[in-house]
This record gives structure tokens, sequence and C-alpha cells, in this order.
């Protein structure tokens, strides 16, 4: 795919050019959206937003990674849509299905192969990981996913959520570590080596 080709065509008004864009990157953004609100319908939702806007400024970008430009369009209608939860709370502590029937494991998170032995502790680890990103503060959440997620640049980061770089690296710290601390509450569930007890630290 030629992406910039692409995104010529599209800014001259090609929809077809803008479609293959979204079809290259829906999947990226339903899955970051996903992750950000644990609920299928409004992360569709939030995604099918995001490029509706995308569309809508096309002739904004001006260049660079158009990747990071377009996940800013998706991270931001997530954080609308979690301030909106945070004003009249609704979610759940656990991820819901079709039926908002509780979820043992959210599907992003399963193992891609586990073996038999290891299916029942990797529900529960998820289930746990899914809880804690829950209890983190929307920019937070947003951060620690870009970054360990989608595996985005610190800058890129930065350009995505309109922060300087040096607030970004600090929230990215402080998110990791009030990860860490809600997943000790699961330690059990935990690989030895991020377990925070005397035996692991000695």
């Amino acid at each position: 795919m030629d992406e910039q080709s692409l995104i010529q065509d599209a800014q001259q008004g090609d929809l077809d050019a803008f479609n293959r864009l979204v079809l290259a990157y829906q999947n990226m953004a339903y899955n970051l959206a996903y992750r950000m609100l644990g609920e299928e319908e409004r992360s569709e939702e939030c995604t099918q937003d995001a490029f509706f806007s995308a569309y809508r400024h096309l002739r904004s970008y001006q260049g660079g990674s158009f990747k990071a430009w377009l996940l800013r369009m998706v991270t931001n209608a997530c954080l609308d849509e979690l301030r909106r939860r945070k004003r009249r709370p609704v979610i759940p502590l656990e991820p819901v299905n079709d039926t908002d029937e509780e979820m043992d494991s959210p599907a992003w998170l399963a193992s891609n192969d586990p073996s038999p032995e290891e299916i029942i502790n990797q529900r529960e680890l998820d289930s746990a990981i899914s809880h804690c990103l829950g209890t983190l503060m929307p920019d937070f959440k947003a951060v620690i996913l870009l970054v360990d997620v989608e595996n985005l640049e610190y800058e890129e980061v930065a350009s995505v959520l309109k922060s300087p770089l040096g607030t970004i690296k600090s929230r990215l710290a402080r998110a990791r570590l009030k990860l860490r601390d809600c997943l000790q509450g699961f330690k059990e569930l935990l690989p030895s080596l991020y377990r925070l007890d005397k035996e692991s630290e000695a």
C-alpha cells in the first residue's frame, strides 16, 4: 500500500482512497478503542466517529506519522466517552459480552496458544489485568496503551495526546506503577518475576 499516495488522493476528495486507508487501519483503531472502553458497541461507535473526524480534517494532516495522527482521533473519541462515563458511571468492573453477561476473559487479552493446563490461570490473569486497567485515570490508560500495546514512540504519543514529552514519560511511569501495584492484589496469578514479595526481592 502506497500510504502517502492514498493520503494525497483522499485529501483531493477521492473517497475510494480514503476507504482503502480505513480498511488498512480499522482493526488497529478498533482494538485501541476496545482496550480503552472494554465495550464492543461503544468501541465500534468511537472508531466510526474517529474515522469521520479524520475524513473531515484530512486536509489538516501535514505529514509525519499518519498512524499517530489517526490514533489521536481514536483516543480523543475514547477519552470523551470515558469522561462522559465518569459523570454518569455505568462501567462494570468486569468486561461484558453482547448479552451484558460478565466475561471471564476479554478476547483481546487472551493468549493465542495456551496449553490446556494454563487456560484457567490465564483467564484469571486476563481478568485481573482488565480490572487494573479499568482503575487507571483515562489519560494514564491512554498513555500505557499507546506505548506498551500500540508500540508508539514517546514523541508520537506526545503528538497523539497533545502533551509535552516530559508529561508523557511521567504519566507512563506513574501508570506502570499503578498497574503494577494493582496487580499485586493478584500476585498469585503473576509470574514470579513480577511479584513484589520479600522472597522475590531478596
